[in-house]
C-alpha cells in the first residue's frame, strides 16, 4: 500500500500540517512499537512522507524491503537513494536532514547527551523485557523460556521503579521538551503496560503515560493501530 498525505489533513479533533521532501518512504507496520516510534516523528513535525505499509498481501512492498534491508527489522527510511535504518537512527536522520519545528534532539551536546540516555533505557530495559514476554509467549509450550520471562518481568518493575523516580519533576523524557526519548517512550510504556502491568505506586510513570496517549502524534500512532489489537498475543486489554 502506498499513500502521501496531501498539505493538511484532520484526524478526529486534530489537525496536521504535513510539509517535507516527498521523497521520504517508510517502511512500517502501524502496530510495531518501533514503527510507531519512527512516525511519532514523522507526525511531530507534519513531515511527508510516503507510506510502504509491509503486509503479506502486498508482496511487492515485501519485496522492495527485503532487498533494502535483509535483516528485515523494521521501520526503515528511504530518503532518494539513502536507505535509514534502526527507529533511533531515522528520527536522529530526520532531525538532521527534514528539521521541523519540533527539535528532537536538542543541539546543546548535554541535553543531548540526556536526551539519548532515555532514549537507549526506555530502549534497553523497557522494550527488550517486554518483547521478551510476547514473543516468548509465541513459541510451542515445549520451547518457552520460563526463567528468562521471569527476569524480563522483574526487570520491567525495576524499570518502572527507576523510571518513577526521574520523572517526579519532568514533564518529558529528558526534561522540558518532548523528544526522541519520548518518541520511544510512548509506544514502549504503552505495550509494556499491556504485558506487565504498571503498579498504581509508580504514579509518576502512569501519569508520564497518560500525557504520552494525549500528545497530538502518539494518539494518531494509537488509533491507526487499533485495527491491529486483535493480532496482540497475549490479548489486548478494553482500554487506550
Amino acid at each position: 500500500m502506498s499513500i502521501s498525505f496531501g498539505l493538511v489533513r484532520r484526524q478526529g479533533k486534530h489537525l496536521f500540517l504535513d510539509q517535507g521532501d516527498p521523497t521520504l518512504k517508510l517502511y512500517f507496520h502501524p502496530f510495531s512499537s518501533y514503527s510507531q516510534k519512527a512516525l511519532i516523528a514523522l507526525y511531530e513535525n507534519g513531515t511527508l512522507f510516503e507510506r510502504r505499509l509491509l503486509s503479506h498481501e502486498d508482496p511487492e512492498v515485501l519485496g522492495e524491503f527485503a532487498t533494502l534491508w535483509p535483516l528485515k527489522r523494521f521501520p526503515v527510511l528511504v530518503d532518494g537513494s539513502r536507505t535509514v535504518i534502526e527507529a533511533s537512527i531515522i528520527i536522529e536522520y530526520l532531525d538532521l536532514y527534514h528539521p521541523g519545528p519540533v527539535r528532537l534532539v536538542p543541539g546543546e551536546t548535554r541535553d543531548a547527551l540526556e536526551v539519548r540516555t532515555m532514549d537507549r533505557f526506555f530502549d534497553n530495559y523497557v522494550s527488550t523485557p517486554q518483547q521478551k514476554i510476547v514473543f516468548d509467549s509465541l513459541r510451542p509450550e515445549a520451547e518457552r523460556d520460563a526463567r528468562g520471562v521471569a527476569d524480563a518481568r522483574a526487570m520491567l518493575d525495576t524499570a518502572y521503579r527507576w523510571l518513577d523516580k526521574v520523572m517526579a519533576d519532568r514533564e518529558w523524557a529528558a526534561g522540558d521538551h518532548f523528544s526522541l526519548a519520548d518518541c520511544g517512550g510512548a509506544p514502549f510504556l504503552f505495550y509494556a503496560d499491556w504485558t506487565h502491568r504498571i503498579d498504581a505506586s509508580f504514579a509518576n510513570v502512569l501519569a508520564y503515560r497518560k500525557r504520552l496517549l494525549a500528545r497530538p502524534s502518539f494518539a494518531r500512532a494509537v488509533d491507526e493501530a487499533r485495527p491491529y489489537r486483535p493480532l496482540f498475543p497475549l490479548g489486548a486489554p478494553d482500554r487506550d
